[in-house]
């Protein structure tokens, strides 16, 4: 079933496009909606609670009735609050989430549109979405909401860069894997062509560098300084209420989908590995969503282990940590591949780069913590005495 090429029902061309778009956010929605009473079951369990079970049997109606009361809140606009900034910036936000999207193959030719550059669309749609979040920071009228929304902008392009460097070394593998050493940017070529392998097994250091780069771009924690509470109120979307509230949290859960999609495309074979390009259309589905919800899980358990990091020690993540290993990791694919040498020395190289990254983060929460408990201990100490 060929249903990037094929129209659907026959229809023009347009048509067509429109009610894929339609499925996929009908499909996005529903999917959002259970995202989130899953979150919030799984991290219950994690906490040794039962998380919400009064709705519905096992809690299932929690998602419907929380959209139920979101949809009837009121809509209400600060005072100071900027009219048409202030009500454009979830749009802002969304719209570029729903754009991804529509690249992305769930399985073989399965999508809205299959691009020849479909790994630089999605990132360059996704830069779009900082608009919409110093949108809502200026167009609020707080200052809070102001500064969360110069945090989000910040660390967002500060983790962009990585992340768009990792995803390189895996295009230069592709050019290896063609044949004619030219990489690939086809999202559905670049999950054929691991057929074999998962481009994991390869480069397991920018995988590493993928996943902390696409926390921080979701505002997940341990990077959820510009929405976290304790910290700046809530963040850019503060002043938001009902609907429009819900919007930004569409857009965070539809991220979320979205990068784990992408990222089991990109790192872990998609809808290819391990049944094989001729497996049939519901398997690939499967196999997709599978990992998808593999990696949503981790994301999840990241959140309920991991405390949040201070805003110069996230910015210094970037910028002195994961920039130069992945640019390190950039140059030695290029030596490697240049010279032709086996592909595994790509996977060593790469895993000790991993091994390196993991060190690093280990030492540094160690040093962290034990440093914390000397200081109670002293302070102790010292009100004791």
């Amino acid at each position: 079933m060929m249903l990037f090429a094929d129209p659907l029902f026959g229809l023009p061309a347009w048509i067509d496009a429109i009610i894929r778009i339609v499925i996929v956010v009908l499909a996005m929605t529903i999917i959002v909606m259970y995202s989130t009473y899953g979150e919030r079951k799984l991290v219950a369990r994690f906490q040794q609670r039962l998380g919400p079970m009064r709705t519905g049997p096992w809690g299932l109606l929690q998602a419907f009735a929380d959209t139920v009361k979101l949809v009837g809140k009121e809509d209400v606009r600060p005072k100071n609050a900027d009219r048409w900034v202030f009500e454009l910036a979830p749009y802002a936000t969304f719209i570029p989430v729903l754009l991804t999207l529509m690249v992305l193959p769930f399985a073989e030719n399965w999508g809205v549109r299959n691009l020849a550059l479909g790994v630089f669309f999605v990132f360059a749609v996704l830069g779009l979405n900082i608009v919409g979040i110093l949108m809502a920071g200026l167009g609020s009228g707080n200052k809070y909401a102001l500064l969360g929304g110069v945090r989000a902008a910040a660390q967002m392009i500060s983790y962009e860069i990585p992340l768009v460097v990792s995803l390189l070394c895996v295009v230069m593998i592709t050019g290896a894997d063609t044949g004619n050493g030219v990489g690939t940017l086809n999202l559905n070529t670049i999950a054929a062509l691991q057929e074999d392998r998962p481009y994991i097994l390869l480069q397991p250091l920018a995988f590493l560098i993928f996943f902390t780069a696409m926390l921080s771009e979701l505002h997940r924690a341990p990077f959820d300084i510009p929405v976290a509470e304790s910290e700046i109120v809530g963040g850019y979307f503060v002043e938001y209420s009902g609907i429009r509230w819900s919007m930004f949290q569409l857009t965070e859960y539809a991220s979320m989908w979205g990068f784990a999609v992408f990222g089991s495309v990109v790192f872990l074979g998609g809808w290819a590995w391990p049944f094989g390009v001729d497996s049939h259309w519901a398997l690939q589905l499967a196999t997709t969503f599978t990992k998808a919800l593999a990696i949503v899980i981790v994301i999840i358990w990241v959140r309920t282990t991991v405390p949040r990091l201070r805003i110069d020690q996230l910015m210094n993540f970037s910028w002195k940590v994961l920039l130069e290993l992945s640019f390190l990791q950039l140059v030695v694919n290029g030596v490697i591949l240049y010279y032709d040498w086996p592909q595994e020395i790509l996977a060593l190289t790469s895993a000790i780069g991993a091994g390196f990254l993991i060190f690093l983060i280990i030492r540094h929460a160690s040093a962290r913590s034990t440093k914390g408990l000397l200081g109670t201990y002293r302070t102790l100490g010292a009100s004791s005495s």
